[in-house]
């Protein structure tokens, strides 16, 4: 008490002498003894820890989380790259990095439908053979020079110059291009094509870059392992191994482009098959992978389904055997096939029963037929015995006429790849307990093209159509197109069919074409065109921590990375009224 007394008195002369509030509190804050600070400092504290805490559950509940900028996404591939360029990209390696590193004027959404990427806006004429395009004024390659009508038209000619061999060269065939100014630039049609606006999503070249490149060089050109572009992604960097062979790309994020992504960096890794890949998945090598089983993977991975735009059937060529002229062989066949047995072996359920040309919009819930599969032998059996077939002594059905006795014997061609294979054995079995003599054929795929597909010489045929998201049937199924070139490996002849797929080509509103092929397709149904197998669906495993991942109908795999500039793996928590400030950055 001896040390507190002086300055008690002394707080009380000084409150009298100078009454101020301070003083006075001065005066009054001494009469506490330490004990009384004590509980006062603790009442302080809880009382700033509560006021803390509430506004920290009021941000939780005020603030919305939102997409942040950064992290890393690692995905390996199977195969090495050799042109990351979108006129030469011939393998899926090819196309996944040309997807992320070029632009076009338009871009695909993962809906189906078109939106401007490159080009601000577009507008086709009365006739609609003319698509006027204006390019952005803010649209720059990845080497700070603008993107004009120069680089469009200088891209185009190239797909279209029959030296390159360019794969997107059909699609650009007989197109007149015309450069307004630079910044617009126009392409004619010969006759109305309303799915010609989706060639538009084509990538587009630094013609400064390229122009000196002459078309022999083209495919040797450094320009397509070191690529620039206008994409959401630029090249960083390429890791090879001793051999000159990429084993990594690493991207990063182009933040001057169109589409400013919020993933910081996106890496390549590359396997030679879908083992390494799977084994590269498992130790966490890489983060992502498609187009292998998600079976015994770790438990940081996710599957994400979609529907493959693929249809697989058997196409029958009447030409060469005459049994597939009569309607209730073809449907006796189709009745046999245990389509869903199928998916659930060759692909662990990942597919879609389909029974027309059209695959599925979205992945089917898993059908299940309630017939067993002696119902379905049956029921195939009395379609034949209706029409006069009757099992001979060796167990396969015949039909005798005045002139001929006709068996139900013939062959099923497909390719080599192990999902064909296997498809076309259990397809076949289930025709041999129906009845049938069937002799499987396997074929290299360079052999099939040669020498099966383009002669058409074939009874049956287990084959893949790849049906994109224009639902343009006209080159599978047009008459037409019966011979080679053309693709219609079924050799079906339907006038009426004929001029659905006409219209369906000159309808520029996707859902009345739509609706128009599928009018189409069940004519083609009806009459059992085709036995159609199944749709396999496109498997994307990927790390649980990615977000904003839309995947639509995916013609191929590189269609995953439509809206990628939208996926993201950060995340931060952001005030409403700062919302419009955190979009723009």
């Amino acid at each position: 008490m001896a040390l507190s007394d002086p300055f008690m008195r002394l707080g009380r002369v000084l409150a009298k002498r100078f009454p101020s509030p301070f003083f006075a509190l001065e005066a009054w804050a001494t009469r506490f003894a330490p004990s009384d600070w004590l509980m006062v400092g603790i009442l302080g504290f809880v009382m700033f820890f509560s006021a803390g805490a509430m506004l920290a559950t009021a941000s939780l509940t005020l603030s919305t989380q939102v997409p942040a900028r950064g992290g890393t996404y690692i995905e390996g591939v199977i195969g090495s790259p050799r042109f990351v360029n979108p006129l030469l990209a011939i393998s899926e390696t090819d196309r996944d990095l040309s997807k992320l590193v070029y632009s076009g004027l338009l871009k695909m959404d993962p809906d189906g439908t078109l939106s401007p990427d490159l080009a601000s806006s577009y507008t086709v004429s009365e006739d609609r053979l003319t698509y006027t395009f204006t390019i952005r004024p803010d649209a720059i390659f990845q080497n700070a020079t603008p993107v004009t009508a120069n680089d469009v038209a200088f891209t185009i000619r190239q797909a279209q110059n029959p030296e390159i061999k360019s794969p997107m060269r059909a699609h650009w065939e007989g197109v007149a291009i015309s450069i307004i100014d630079q910044a617009t630039i126009s392409f004619t049609l010969k006759s109305p094509y309303a799915p010609f606006i989706e060639n538009t999503t084509i990538g587009i070249l630094p013609h400064l870059l390229w122009q000196e490149v002459n078309p022999e060089e083209f495919p040797f050109s450094t320009l397509n392992a070191n690529p620039v572009g206008s994409g959401p992604f630029r090249v960083e960097g390429v890791k090879e191994n001793a051999s000159g062979i990429p084993v990594e790309y690493r991207l990063r994020a182009f933040t001057k482009g169109m589409r400013v992504p919020y993933i910081e960096r996106f890496t390549f890794r590359f396997y030679p098959n879908a083992d390494a890949l799977k084994d590269a998945l498992v130790k966490g090598e890489v983060q992502a992978a498609n187009s292998i089983s998600p079976e015994n993977v770790t438990a940081s991975i996710v599957t994400e389904e979609a529907v493959f735009g693929r249809v697989f059937g058997v196409f029958f060529n009447q030409n060469q055997n005459k049994i597939f002229t009569h309607k209730e062989v073809r449907a006796a066949l189709d009745e046999a096939v245990d389509k869903k047995s199928i998916i659930d072996t060759v692909f662990a359920g990942y597919g879609s029963v389909i029974n027309g040309p059209l695959p599925p919009e979205s992945p089917s819930p898993r059908i299940q037929d309630a017939r067993s599969k002696e119902e379905r032998l049956a029921n195939a059996q009395n379609i034949l015995t209706k029409a006069g077939w009757k099992l001979g002594e060796d167990g396969v059905f015949i039909k005798k006429t005045k002139t001929a006795t006709e068996r139900l014997a013939f062959s099923l061609t497909t390719g080599n790849a192990p999902e064909l294979k296997r498809s076309a054995e259990l397809i076949a079995a289930d025709w041999k307990r129906l009845g049938a003599d069937v002799e499987l054929r396997f074929f290299e795929e360079s052999d099939l093209n040669v020498e099966v597909l383009r002669p058409r010489k074939y009874d049956a045929l287990f084959f893949g159509l790849v049906v994109g998201e224009d639902v343009d049937l006209f080159a599978f199924w047009h008459s037409s197109q019966r011979n080679d070139p053309g693709l219609n490996i079924g050799l079906y002849a339907n006038i009426d069919v004929d001029k659905k797929l006409e219209n369906a080509r000159k309808e520029p509103d996707i859902v009345k074409r739509r609706a128009i092929v599928e009018a189409a397709a069940a004519t083609m149904r009806s009459e059992t065109a085709a036995i159609f197998i199944y749709a396999p669906h496109f498997l994307y495993l990927t790390p649980r921590n990615v977000s904003g991942m839309r995947l639509g109908i995916i013609t191929t795999p590189s269609d995953r990375f439509a809206n990628v500039n939208e996926w993201y793996l950060a995340k931060e928590r952001i005030w409403p009224i700062f919302m419009h400030k955190a979009e723009d950055r």
